[in-house]
């Protein structure tokens, strides 16, 4: 092998591992860095916050009217569209009222002969008195004539308040209604002998104002007597504040306020409550007596309350969680104290303060230390931006 060959065999050699080597140091593609999460947040407020009490409780007319007959007879007409209001003194059934106009002209007639015989008795005195001073009749006919005219005084008395029963059982054959109000249904019929022992016949309801009836639970009342005492204001339980607010079944808020009228004076002792009775305006007739709502009250006020979205707050097992987005964007899982709920948001208490922002959506993409990229609560800005709406519409020409 000549000296030449050599060479190029030994260029070979050596040349072929660098070039092997060149083509496995090309560099790599760096792996791409995941960018931080997305979350919505929202600061903490602080403001004072009324503290309510809240209760389920039963609408009842202010005034419960059962209508029923007074006097025997057949029913002829009703004359009152059920369900109606009606007034005071409108014509509600009509029993037959015949039978009780025989009745009252025939005692008219016999306190007419009474009164005439009466009359008679009276006139025999008035002449006897003087014969019997002249002794031309004895002192025994004139005491005679005397007791007569008593008696038949007395049976005009008795004449005239047969008259007066009667000219009322007449009256009670027109049934009235003795308030303002809504008439329920007819127990009756057209046709039907009614009387005293036929039960009702319908019922008229006073609903302005409406009552509310709802069981409180000794230990709040007692809270409440203790914060007045303490307040230098009596207990007195009758007619003061707080003023009531009524949640309709819908879920929406009764327009007027309403007031308490006066506790119970005992303590329920199965339930351990008492029953309060609470009276609100009703001039549409909106609340029907029977109703189910929800009564609440505006019992406390706390002061410089921190308050965070409800959805921002995780129960796990009865501990209650934030995430807290640091200034860095990093996240701190702090516990906290669920209290009062007020609509939407939660009064919370802990290592936090207002202005601190909490994670309000995209909590379960979050955990301790990791870096998040923060925007803000679109809920939140959505309902400032709708409260801000009307304002706007306003200004326009």
């Amino acid at each position: 092998m000549t000296n030449k060959m050599i060479c190029r065999i030994t260029l070979t050699v050596f040349i072929l591992p660098m070039l092997v080597s060149l083509s496995g140091c090309k560099e790599k593609p760096e792996a791409r860095q995941a960018a931080p999460p997305e979350v919505e947040v929202v600061a903490i407020e602080q403001r004072d916050v009324p503290i309510y009490r809240e209760w389920v409780g039963t609408l009842a007319g202010d005034v419960n009217a059962t209508i029923t007959a007074q006097v025997s007879g057949y029913l002829i007409s009703r004359d009152y569209l059920e369900g109606s209001v009606v007034t005071n003194g409108q014509v509600l059934f009509q029993i037959d009222p015949a039978p009780f106009k025989a009745t009252l002209d025939k005692a008219k007639a016999q306190l007419a002969q009474a009164q005439a015989q009466q009359e008679k008795y009276a006139l025999d005195v008035k002449r006897y008195r003087p014969l019997a001073k002249t002794e031309a009749i004895s002192q025994q006919e004139l005491d005679d004539a005397i007791q007569n005219e008593k008696s038949a005084q007395a049976q005009v008395e008795a004449d005239q308040a047969a008259v007066e029963q009667a000219s009322l059982n007449l009256g009670f054959t027109t049934i009235r209604s003795p308030l303002d109000g809504v008439a329920g249904l007819a127990k009756a019929q057209v046709g039907d002998l009614l009387g005293p022992s036929s039960g009702q016949l319908t019922t008229v309801t006073k609903v302005e104002p409406t009552r509310a009836y709802v069981s409180v639970s000794q230990q709040v009342m007692t809270d409440v007597m203790e914060r007045r005492l303490a307040e230098g204001k009596g207990t007195t339980r009758t007619g003061e504040a707080p003023q009531l607010e009524l949640v309709l079944a819908s879920g929406s808020v009764y327009p007027l306020k309403g007031r308490i009228l006066f506790a119970n004076n005992q303590v329920d002792v199965k339930t351990g409550t008492i029953t309060v009775v609470g009276e609100f305006p009703n001039p549409q007739m909106l609340l029907v007596p029977g109703m189910f709502v929800r009564v609440r009250a505006i019992l406390d006020t706390e002061k410089n309350a921190l308050l965070v979205p409800q959805r921002a707050v995780t129960d796990m097992q009865g501990r209650y969680l934030i995430a807290v987005v640091g200034a860095d964007n990093k996240v701190s899982i702090r516990p906290v104290v669920a209290g009062e709920r007020f609509g939407q948001e939660w009064v919370i208490t802990g290592n936090v303060k207002a202005g601190d922002r909490v994670v309000a959506e995209g909590i379960q993409k979050v955990r301790e230390g990791a870096v998040v990229n923060p925007v803000p609560f679109a809920e939140k800005t959505a309902a400032a931006s709708t409260a801000a709406a009307p304002k706007a519409e306003e200004k326009r020409p």
